[in-house]
């Protein structure tokens, strides 16, 4: 009974365990007595203290932690006491260091350790295996604890200790628990990337090995780490998805840690309501399980409190500070500081300068290790100080130097989806550097700093491949799974199983994808000198919203100016009623009526953003070609359809600077041509014979040829290639945006695995141009993945398009193309003759 209370333990089953071990406890009471009861008393005491505290807190449990010591006293054996008194104290130590305790954790964990090594090197004889165990347990655990408080050198010492048992003595169960501390320590210590990927390597390891609970724990403290780079959506995904499964164990304390880690997703986002009502639900919890990591929740309830409270009253600095005093009397430093940030902050909003510059200058400086979100608060809080003393020099220079740090720490990040996700720390710092340059009429200015902050994932030059054969295999797993799950939905058979299974898949492979990518160095920010040469006769027209307002910065003529182009709510929501009517539109034999309809619909939204984006700067456009620098929904907008831009070239363009350094790549040649037809496309036959009429020489790849592997074999170093399929783009995962081929989809994901991109690419499939747009208008998706990754020019649709639609224009493009026109201007062509069911763009340079 005691065995199976235990196997219930180790599988996070807490209730069930408590009711196993007091039955044993029950059985063991009536036995006679003897050692061997003794032993097996003090065992199930200190069971019962580990799981009673896991489900109700520490309070519960230290009595049944008293009892097993008194118990073990009986004992006559003196190093079988030290052994069960070790254990004793040591899952006392784990619930003390769960209760937000770390400090009182290592001075648990101190006496057994030292009273094992010390018998390691004077009895070894004595020390079995199951001391060498509970000594390396100990030193993991300890590690942990070491690591909460930034003892990173102490963590690593025990670590690097348990290795050396490990060799010793066989203990290759225990490699799992050692990558996971570790994580966590690199974590603490403010490496987040070496953690990030030894939180993987642990949780595939405890996959391997069955051991979901620790999974479960892994899982939890992998998403804090997510956190602190920006993954905020695909923490919120994670979570919300965990939540119901812990409510349904009642792991009290994990249902508490994960409600917190989901309001601090949800403050990232901005969805503060969320954030306040989950970080109450988790402080109530840990409150009354007596875990001081209460005072973290309470950290977020302030934080999301903050950012939208209309009336700051004195009570909620007090509030602020009264945190502050609890979290740094707890050794929480950094979490302490931030607490003082927010009443600083809140003082300056009060308009109580004097009483905020007395508060920040008792705040210590941030460490090494201090979280970036952390360092962006302080970095706010003193451009926001500065401006309200009147100085904007000294604002703007708090906000380039807390810009720098976040760069600084984008450049040692892997995957395009890291590197995109950091821009959510900058986004206040962003907002505010932009409004006082717009404040300051100064075109120039605005220019310069939204070059800074917008887009960032694409200064990077092309990414060194890595070689990965589980993220190989793990996309191939995604594919199979999609084409069994589409399968079983023509069959009509069942498919949650499958789709749980394809979204599980998709996951893993997204984690693994963050590291299989290495960028080059960062490319020097475009100047506005170098874009006037680069433009020429062109123009270009950079979007940004700020305060409520769309903005347009137009460099023409060697000109900059700034127009304000009213309401933003209005242009964005507009593009996205275009998007809509063209996507109802797309069909190739929808009935005239409706074709009536919604033409008429799209075409007076079409009038209406015209009307918002172009009419108003045509005086300074005239009838140059434009490249565009969109914002927001803008993304989705296929330019040639507003009445102004028909028939005239335009490029769309994530930031001046991927547009300069695109259009100054050599420009591609047509000796390297690819031709590629998936399946199930109506005219594909058509287009890709009308297409290949202008390259005679082009490799072609249908029917069993046009595979995935078989593709990006051939994509690999091609100057032109163009691709006749469906295609769907993945908001929620826009890396998993894929082009239908024979065998299934190609990811975007594994455009990564390039050694040389294509220069220019065709997508002549729905919707992959599309975007999913992160703060700072970082841009994900499958044309987004190959202009990050090195393709000069990608021509694709933000929205669906009918199939004779499609191959009609990539006729027209193509015979453009080959007579000598570049890629905007042969695309301006074919759209200008049906532009509503060809709603192309060209993307990165033309």
């Amino acid at each position: 009974m005691y065995q199976k209370g235990w196997t219930e333990q180790d599988h996070y089953r807490f209730p069930s365990s408590i009711r196993l071990h007091k039955r044993a406890l029950v059985h063991a009471d009536r036995a006679p007595d003897s050692p061997e009861r003794t032993e097996l008393r003090t065992r199930i005491l200190f069971c019962l203290g580990d799981a009673t505290g896991e489900a109700s807190g520490l309070g519960a449990a230290v009595g049944y932690f008293d009892q097993a010591r008194q118990e073990l006293e009986r004992l006559e054996d003196p190093w079988l006491r030290v052994l069960l008194k070790g254990s004793a104290d040591y899952y006392q130590a784990c619930i003390v260091l769960r209760m937000g305790q770390p400090e009182q954790a290592v001075l648990w964990f101190d006496p057994f350790i030292d009273f094992a090594e010390n018998a390691l090197r004077t009895s070894p004889e004595r020390v079995d295996a199951e001391w060498i165990n509970r000594l390396a347990s100990s030193l993991i655990s300890r590690a942990l604890a070491n690591a909460a408080i930034r003892r990173s050198d102490a963590a690593v010492a025990d670590l690097e200790r348990v290795a050396v048992l490990s060799g010793e003595h066989s203990l290759d169960r225990l490699y799992p628990y050692v990558i996971a501390a570790l994580a966590n320590t690199y974590k603490q210590s403010g490496r987040v990337i070496e953690a990030l990927r030894h939180y993987e390597e642990a949780e595939r390891l405890y996959l391997a090995h069955e051991k979901p609970s620790l999974l479960a724990s892994s899982r939890l403290l992998h998403a804090e780490c997510l956190l602190m780079v920006g993954m905020s959506d695909h923490v919120g995904r994670m979570l919300d998805e965990a939540l119901p499964v812990l409510r349904k164990n009642k792991v009290s304390q994990d249902i508490a840690e994960v409600e917190m880690y989901r309001a601090s997703a949800a403050l990232l986002d901005d969805h503060f309501d969320l954030a306040r009502r989950m970080a109450k639900a988790s402080m109530r919890k840990l409150e009354k399980r007596g875990s001081t990591w209460w005072m973290m929740a309470a950290l977020i309830e302030l934080w999301a409190h903050s950012m939208h409270v209309k009336r700051v009253t004195n009570a909620l600095v007090q509030k602020a500070l009264t945190l502050s005093e609890h979290l740094a009397a707890n050794h929480l430093i950094d979490e302490a500081r931030l607490a003082g940030m927010l009443a600083v902050r809140l003082q300056v909003r009060r308009r109580r300068i004097a009483e905020a510059e007395e508060l920040l200058s008792s705040l210590p400086a941030p460490r090494a290790v201090t979280p970036l979100d952390h360092r962006m608060q302080r970095r706010l809080v003193l451009a926001e100080l500065a401006l309200a003393k009147g100085d904007r020099r000294t604002a703007l220079r708090h906000a380039r130097k807390g810009l720098d740090e976040l760069g600084q720490v984008r450049d040692q990040l892997g995957g395009l989806e890291l590197v995109s996700a950091t821009a959510v720390h900058g986004r206040e710092l962003r907002e505010l550097v932009i409004r006082l340059a717009l404040e300051s009429n100064n075109a120039r200015q605005v220019f310069v700093w939204l070059e800074r902050t917008r887009a960032q994932a694409y200064r990077y030059e092309p990414q060194e491949l890595i070689e990965d054969g589980e993220l190989a295999k793990r996309i191939a797993e995604v594919r199979g799974l999609g084409r069994e799950l589409m399968r079983a939905g023509l069959d009509g058979r069942p498919t949650t199983d499958l789709r749980n299974e394809l979204v599980k898949a998709q996951r893993e492979a997204t984690r693994m994808g963050w590291h299989s990518q290495r960028w080059g160095r960062t490319r020097p920010m475009a100047t506005i000198s170098e874009v006037i040469a680069g433009l020429g006769e062109r123009a270009m027209v950079s979007f940004v919203v700020s305060g409520g307002d769309m903005v347009a910065v137009v460099i023409a003529g060697g000109q900059v100016r700034t127009v304000r182009l009213g309401a933003a709510d209005d242009a964005l929501e507009g593009a996205q009623k275009l998007h809509i009517d063209l996507n109802a539109l797309a069909p190739d034999h929808l009935p005239p009526p409706l074709v009536q309809v919604i033409g008429a619909s799209a075409r007076k939204q079409a009038d209406a953003l015209d009307a918002m984006l172009i009419k108003p700067l045509i005086h300074l456009i005239g009838e140059r070609e434009l490249v565009v620098v969109p914002t927001g929904t803008l993304y989705a907008v296929p330019w040639g359809v507003l009445p102004s831009l028909h028939g005239r070239p335009v490029v769309t363009t994530p930031s001046a600077t991927a547009w300069l350094a695109a259009s100054q790549a050599d420009r591609p040649k047509t000796d390297r041509v690819l031709l590629v037809r998936g399946p199930s496309l109506q005219f594909a036959d058509g287009e890709l014979d009308r297409v290949a009429v202008h390259h005679e020489k082009a490799t072609v790849l249908a029917g069993q040829d046009a595979t995935a592997a078989e593709v990006l074999a051939h994509l690999d170093g091609a100057d032109l290639v163009h691709i006749a399929a469906h295609g769907e783009h993945e908001n929620e995962n826009a890396l998993f945006s894929r082009l239908e081929l024979d065998d299934g989809p190609l990811f975007a994901h594994e455009l990564g695995r390039l050694r040389t991109p294509p220069a220019h690419v065709v997508l002549a499939a729905c919707s992959l141009a599309l975007n999913r747009i992160r703060p700072g208008d970082e841009a994900l998706g499958f044309a987004g993945a190959m202009l990050a990754g090195g393709t000069r020019t990608v021509v694709a649709a933000a929205s669906k398009v009918g199939d004779e639609a499609s191959a009609a224009a990539m006729a027209d493009y193509h015979r453009a193309l080959v007579a000598g026109a570049a890629p905007a201007v042969a695309l301006a062509e074919a759209m200008a003759k049906d532009p509503f069911r060809r709603p192309f763009l060209c993307l990165g340079s033309g």
